[in-house]
């Protein structure tokens, strides 16, 4: 989960990226942030995010995307 949150906080978001619960839904996370987010996701993780999983219930808190890595296979 470390990894995962340096990857939020390097998005330079201004609240606690630990316990906010609404990252898609209350607008703080925007397409372009979404799409590093995937890219990163990739990277660090090594797991292809597919367009079926950009859902809000697996960007909207950090704790959805680390079940969503968890939940994809690795590449």
């Amino acid at each position: 989960m470390d990894k995962l949150l340096e990857i939020l906080r390097s998005l330079n978001l201004d609240i606690d990226v630990e316990t906010e619960t609404g990252l898609i839904d209350k607008g703080i996370l925007d397409s372009f942030d979404v799409v590093t987010l995937v890219a990163e996701i990739d990277r660090v993780f090594g797991v292809a995010v597919p367009p079926e999983e950009l859902t809000a219930e697996n960007f909207n808190s950090a704790q959805g995307l680390e079940a969503l890595i968890r939940r994809l296979p690795s590449n």
